[in-house]
């Protein structure tokens, strides 16, 4: 590579032309004459561009020097010349093309815009107007093409983050009016989906049976892990699987669907009969669900199983829970036990979640609400998980999902 030509940037006591948000323009002048390099720094100083200009010699040096806005091409170089050094120089991820030409008749300068140059010029017309003109449209095209793209892609993100969304959080499918059902749902700091799920059937026979659970780590793997596994739930659920029969049949679903062999996931689901007086209640590995007072409690666990994918011995079974006349249930995942408590060290847990849990129970007036699957600020699920965030002290780091399940006055 050689210097630039000496005069570069704007010249004193001249108007200045600029891109729309005033930064310099990185330009790189690929051009082997060096009379012709001389006369494009002179043209760029004439119109007063603010530039920062690199001149080289070879297409082979112009692929090396691409961090730039925008490329000045020659399409007669010592190594390459015509439309081939162009799609060369393109496939290498230039940046805004602008050819230029010594061929004032023909088809050459539209050949270079249908294979993706963005302007061309021809030499001997060229002037400090046209040069600055076609610079400054370039690059701006070239940044708006930019724009359009990140749009496009954030609109398909966007809407595979709705359909990921729809598939792990689905309308509990409940016919009971008299049940309360309530579930929400929070994305962590960075607003990308994870693996938390949750869901709520009744069965043809009056039986409840809810899920919720967390595939480990977080990102569109996980989250994808999470839809499949919560898709299979139901779809178990539905066909009339035994319960004891869920959690193994699920996890050869995790192990055939599960991105690499070290993903497990952690499952809490009850079964409630018709009665509604009992509840089974079976553990994979995942956080005790509450027993909503106040006071609030964990119930005693004596069956709790592994998480499934964990290539452990052991299996699970359910614990029958005694829930009487009126009772209400919440299911959660560990999102909201990892919260801190005012940005400190210190995790909310267990214990700091009852508290939070009873302190809403404490200021909540009039009838229990009936079945609402919406998960609004005003109800249980919402004040728990603002009250949460408030503690934390902004936007927890890890998803939280919950599902409240009442029956009774």
């Amino acid at each position: 590579m050689t210097d630039a030509p000496a005069a570069t940037g704007p010249v004193r006591d001249r108007p200045r032309s600029t891109v729309d948000d005033d930064r310099q323009i990185r330009l790189l002048l690929v051009e082997d004459d060096d009379g012709d390099a001389v006369l494009v720094s002179e043209h760029l100083q004439d119109a007063g561009l603010d530039v920062a200009l690199t001149w080289v010699r070879t297409l082979d040096e112009a692929v090396a020097s691409l961090d730039v806005d925008c490329v000045l091409l020659d399409l007669g170089l010592p190594d390459a010349t015509g439309i081939p050094a162009l799609e060369r120089l393109l496939a290498a991820g230039a940046p805004a093309v602008v050819v230029l030409t010594g061929q004032s008749g023909g088809d050459t300068g539209v050949l270079a815009v249908a294979a993706g140059a963005q302007d061309y010029l021809v030499k001997d017309e060229v002037d400090g107007h046209r040069l600055s003109r076609a610079v400054r449209y370039a690059v701006q095209r070239r940044r708006l093409e930019a724009t359009d793209r990140e749009l496009y892609r954030s609109l398909v993100r966007a809407e595979e983050t709705n359909r990921l969304e729809r598939a792990l959080l689905p309308t509990p499918m409940i016919r009971d009016e008299r049940l309360e059902v309530r579930v929400g749902y929070r994305a962590g700091r960075d607003g990308v989906l994870g693996g938390d799920f949750y869901d709520v059937v009744e069965r043809p026979d009056g039986t409840v049976l809810a899920i919720v659970g967390d595939v480990c780590g977080h990102g569109p793997d996980e989250a994808a892990l999470g839809a499949t596994l919560r898709t299979a739930w139901r779809t178990l659920v539905l066909t009339g699987t035994r319960p004891a029969d869920i959690f193994g049949l699920l996890e050869v679903v995790l192990e055939a669907e599960r991105p690499r062999p070290e993903v497990f996931t952690t499952v809490a689901m009850f079964v409630i009969p018709p009665g509604r007086r009992t509840a089974d209640m079976y553990l994979a590995g995942h956080p005790v669900p509450l027993v909503l007072g106040p006071p609030s409690e964990l119930p005693p666990t004596t069956r709790r199983g592994r998480a499934l994918g964990i290539p452990v011995g052991g299996t699970w079974h359910a614990q029958v829970l005694d829930l009487g006349e009126s009772w209400r249930l919440l299911m959660y995942t560990d999102g909201l036990l990892e919260a801190t408590v005012g940005g400190g060290p210190e995790r909310l847990g267990k214990a700091g979640l009852l508290g939070v849990v009873d302190r809403v129970l404490a200021s909540e007036t009039g009838p229990r609400p009936a079945a609402d699957p919406a998960g609004l600020e005003d109800d249980l699920v919402g004040r728990v998980l603002r009250d949460v965030r408030a503690l934390h002290g902004g936007d927890l780091v890890d998803d939280a999902a919950i599902v409240v399940l009442g029956w009774g006055e």
